[in-house]
């Protein structure tokens, strides 16, 4: 049974109709049928806030180098929609987390995805990277807007004793979570449970009617990531999810409001 209350998710606030994590996606969002933008989060080496998906700069702008190696300065004066497939007619700045709440703010909620950097080809997070985040979204009076997701899953217990109430979700892919291994649907619920998350997020993959079913009877919502197909969204949705993230946010348009 279809669910009417889905959240529609713009991925990066749409990756495949703008340079992902930049303003001009997120505004871009905000014209289309979405109830939330997604965003991922790194701290620069100066200790700013940062709207970016990965560690390295190379990918997506005209610089290079690890982000976390480098100043805001730098940062801010590169173009983010460098490499967008097909250009973009204005360059695009990497913007603070400031900067897209204060955008969201009264418009739409915000899945905020708090990132680690890699040292030594080892995943590490960023020194009170929760406490900074959390401070952002309650100086900004955006808590009851965000939902904070990690694949570090640990650190969603510290957000959790900072603001009880904040949403709190784990991310779910086969790189965290094996889903052959023995009870692993119950041991996911289990970990989630005792990391006082709301939302379980997976990649879509993975989904099975079980684990909706099992998520929801445990007090969960289920999420799915990242659907991109008018197909897959409309049996998706059939299915009783409660959102689906996509970097095509157009598409949900086909989705019954």
């Amino acid at each position: 049974m279809m669910n009417q209350l889905i959240q529609r998710v713009a991925h990066r606030g749409g990756a495949q109709l703008a340079p992902e994590n930049t303003l001009a996606a997120f505004r871009n969002a905000l014209t289309l049928h979405v109830n939330a933008i997604e965003l991922d989060v790194h701290i620069s080496r100066d200790g700013h806030l940062v709207v970016f998906h990965d560690d390295v700069v190379d990918k997506r702008t005209n610089g290079s180098g690890r982000l976390y190696d480098l100043d805001f300065a730098y940062l801010r004066s590169l173009d983010a929609a460098a490499r967008f497939p097909n250009g973009w007619s204005v360059p695009q700045q990497i913007p603070t987390l400031r900067e897209v709440l204060e955008l969201a703010k009264g418009n739409t909620h915000v899945y905020i995805e708090v990132k680690q950097m890699k040292r030594n080809r080892t995943l590490t997070r960023y020194p009170n990277i929760a406490e900074m985040v959390f401070e952002e979204v309650r100086s900004t009076g955006m808590l009851d807007q965000v939902l904070v997701i990690s694949f570090d899953w640990t650190l969603l217990a510290t957000f959790k004793s900072l603001e009880p109430t904040l949403q709190t979700g784990v991310i779910v892919s086969e790189k965290v979570w094996n889903p052959r291994s023995r009870n692993a649907l119950q041991h996911l619920i289990e970990q989630a449970t005792q990391l006082k998350c709301d939302w379980i997020n997976i990649d879509y993959k993975l989904f099975t009617p079980e684990l909706l079913h099992l998520a929801h009877n445990h007090g969960f919502k289920l999420g799915l990531w990242t659907v991109n197909t008018e197909t897959a969204l409309l049996r998706f949705a059939a299915a009783g999810l409660d959102s689906l993230t996509s970097d095509r946010p157009d598409l949900f348009s086909v989705l019954p409001v």
